[in-house]
């Protein structure tokens, strides 16, 4: 079985090309960065660095949605290839190929912000303990006793 599973950050915006045809697919390329969870000789978190490519409407998506630093949850699975550069050495490719994509949370906190605040009200405010304040006097309008 060949599945892989990866949650990441893109390194930079998708770089996105379309097939040559009577029907045109999205062919986008981009890297994500994965945290590795411990480095072997220091306490230094470290990531990988993997070439993704997403085909079809997964890559109009990808070319439509994500941005350099966004979080992303992919599945799909890993390829490798060759071919001979123009200098005559043969290189070695291995990327995963997409099946499903999504992002991995909100875009208020990629943008290191918080909840959602509608209107002009100000934004609750959380308490030592993490727990929101509720300004005293709404007790009728809490919807539990």
């Amino acid at each position: 079985m060949n599945k892989v599973i990866l949650m990441g950050r893109l390194t930079r915006d998708p770089e996105v090309r379309y097939s040559q045809g009577e029907n045109p697919m999205a062919i986008a390329r981009y890297t994500l960065a994965v945290d590795r969870r411990f480095s072997r000789n220091t306490d230094e978190q470290s990531a990988d660095f993997i070439s993704c490519v997403a085909f079809g409407k997964s890559g109009e998506f990808a070319e439509k949605y994500f941005r350099k630093g966004t979080k992303v949850l992919i599945t799909g699975r890993i390829q490798t290839g060759s071919y001979t550069n123009k200098d005559g050495v043969k290189v070695y490719t291995t990327d995963v190929v997409v099946e499903e994509q999504e992002f991995a949370e909100s875009k208020n906190s990629s943008n290191g912000e918080g909840n959602f605040s509608g209107g002009n009200a100000p934004a609750p405010t959380a308490a030592g303990d993490g727990f929101m304040n509720i300004p005293d006097g709404i007790d009728e309008e809490l919807p539990f006793n």
